[in-house]
């Protein structure tokens, strides 16, 4: 009986893996922009491409559609969602609303300073990168998104992070969305200090427990993503070249 058990939690696990993955890489595709924005997807046209059984992948385009990245057909199967900027704005500032939200959320329910060192470190970290390399670059990417990882955590509210994560799924809405062209390099000298300053303020008001100082803060921030897409609004090329803006319509 114990071994029956066994199975049947063995094999639903599995199917949970196969699942996430597809998830994953159908994501991924999607922001790549492989599939046209409007293009209508079914399941069998993905099982190959992604490489999985017919279950997985129809609940992985479930899931996209509630995601926002697709629709679902009133006559079934999907279609890829095409976005206006006037869509990006608003998940920008939902994405804000709800890191204040965390940011408030943590200031209140931490529960000793040390709780505060991956934030900590993170910043510091951050502050020692050079600028205009590119694995600097990416090394900043990484470790941006591990802090807003970690503010989240703090919050302490499984629903809340289900939620951020949902509208960070979006072109351009999570955290670390930059757009780079040709002035890489003189734009984010411009960005980044005021990143940096953001979040050693987040922390600095976490650990003083002023939550809605902390909340005000992490609003602020989000605006660092809306201005970069801002900038780079007069080339649409450029956004589209960039994860996700192929699913963006500028007119």
């Amino acid at each position: 009986m114990a071994t029956s058990h066994r199975r049947r939690v063995s094999k639903a696990n599995d199917a949970a893996s196969q699942t996430e993955r597809a998830v994953l890489a159908l994501r991924e595709i999607l922001l790549r922009g492989d599939f046209a924005a409007g293009q209508r997807l079914t399941e069998l046209t993905l099982v190959a491409r992604l490489g999985a059984s017919r279950t997985p992948v129809r609940h992985a385009l479930n899931r996209l559609a509630h995601e926002g990245l697709l629709e679902e057909l009133p006559a079934g199967g999907f279609s890829v969602r095409q976005f206006t900027l006037a869509d990006i704005w608003d998940a920008i500032e939902i994405r804000g609303a709800l890191e204040g939200i965390a940011a408030r959320l943590a200031a209140q329910r931490f529960r000793k300073p040390a709780e505060l060192d991956r934030l900590r470190a993170h910043c510091a970290e951050m502050e020692r990168l050079g600028v205009g390399k590119v694995e600097e670059f990416v090394r900043y990417l990484e470790l941006n998104q591990a802090f807003h990882a970690e503010l989240w955590r703090l919050a302490r509210s499984p629903m809340l992070v289900r939620s951020l994560e949902a509208i960070s799924a979006l072109p351009f809405a999570a955290p670390g969305a930059l757009v780079f062209g040709e002035r890489e390099q003189a734009v984010e000298q411009r960005i980044r200090p005021v990143a940096l300053e953001h979040h050693r303020s987040i922390v600095e008001a976490i650990e003083e427990r002023d939550g809605a100082r902390a909340e005000s803060i992490a609003r602020e921030h989000s605006r660092v993503a809306r201005n970069n897409l801002m900038r780079a609004r007069p080339d649409p090329d450029q956004i589209s070249r960039a994860r996700g803006g192929a699913l963006i319509k500028f007119r």
